[in-house]
């Protein structure tokens, strides 16, 4: 990756983690989890507003590190109106794309500023965290995914 795009990405990050976006609690949600990140700190409590299988509205409340805040924010801008066929088959790529760097599949837009998180093992937890709580909601577990319990 080059400097300027490396540079871009930090950037975003930033941008997103200073600023998030749908960063507040949804009183009319129906589906929330929470998220837990011990060797980190960092915590992420996501709210959903489901209409059948779609998820209408998405906010976060949450606090960590710039990695883990700007996932959640990119996350809320990335799933809203959208299934949750299609959530997860986000957080597969979205997965992969943290684990091992590689995205074999469509453009992941703003997404693709978590690209080199896999070359920094310690913040692979930090970024996948929000999409964990994210699939708790969708799927309606409603509980608390942690990075020590989960296959993160």
């Amino acid at each position: 990756m080059s400097d300027d795009l490396n540079e871009l990405y930090q950037q975003v990050i930033l941008d997103h983690s200073r600023s998030p976006r749908n960063f507040r609690k949804m009183d009319a949600a129906n589906r929330t989890a929470q998220g837990h990140n011990p060797l980190c700190g960092d915590n992420v409590s996501l709210y959903l507003l489901m209409d059948g299988d779609v998820v209408r509205d998405v906010s976060f409340q949450g606090s960590g590190c710039a990695i883990s805040k700007a996932s959640a924010s990119i996350l809320t801008e990335a799933i809203k109106g959208k299934s949750r066929s299609d959530v997860k088959a986000l957080f597969d790529r979205v997965h992969e794309m943290v684990t091992t760097g590689r995205n074999s599949s469509a453009d992941l837009g703003k997404l693709a500023v978590f690209a080199g998180v896999h070359k920094f093992p310690a913040r692979v937890k930090c970024a996948i965290l929000p999409w964990h709580a994210a699939m708790s909601a969708v799927e309606g577990k409603n509980e608390t995914v942690s990075t020590e319990t989960e296959d993160m």
